[in-house]
């Protein structure tokens, strides 16, 4: 069975706008792009989408109440919610520093989230 898939690509500035023909499930071309970056995306983004992830944590003792965390690396979109849900049960004690990893492995992902800013004891 032949499909098409039509997006816009976030490799770069130029946002170019994607069309992907998948034969099968596998991908048989990609069309639109302007530079190799939106194929290479184009070809993930159908097979195994991901998204970096970004958010707060609570911090105890801190001289803020939260800090900025992320994925070190994308993580599966299909497992976004579940590290929400995993974030939204941590509160890390103070200090704080920026790349500190506070959760390994998120959800049996193989992604790390860190902190994003160093962040002292009140």
């Amino acid at each position: 069975m032949i499909s098409e898939r039509k997006f816009i690509c976030v490799s770069c500035p130029l946002g170019c706008g994607l069309t992907v023909t998948l034969e099968d499930g596998e991908v048989k071309s990609v069309e639109g792009n302007s530079c190799p970056r939106g194929a290479s995306y184009a070809k993930s983004e159908v097979k195994d989408p991901r998204r970096v992830f970004a958010s707060t944590v609570r911090v105890k003792n801190g001289k803020l109440p939260v800090c900025p965390i992320r994925s070190k690396t994308p993580a599966p979109r299909g497992k976004l919610f579940e590290i929400a849900q995993a974030v939204a049960k941590l509160e890390i004690p103070a200090p704080i520093k920026i790349g500190q990893v506070l959760i390994h492995n998120a959800c049996g992902t193989d992604v790390d989230i860190v902190a994003s800013r160093d962040l002292e004891s009140a």
